[in-house]
């Protein structure tokens, strides 16, 4: 692995809008608990872990 790296050619990516998209849901707050103490066990965010 390089100690430095050159971003000044870089280019932002184009399909940027379409990774994502947001949505609004309800989800049981039991649920939502479960899921962020799997996360903090894991060591991400909890709506990774639930994006999966």
């Amino acid at each position: 692995m390089r100690k430095e790296y050159d971003f000044t050619n870089i280019k932002p990516n184009p399909n940027i809008k379409n990774l994502w998209k947001q949505i609004t849901i309800r989800i049981d707050v039991d649920t939502i608990n479960f899921f962020k103490k799997q996360a903090k066990e894991v060591g991400i965010i909890y709506h990774n872990l639930i994006n999966g």
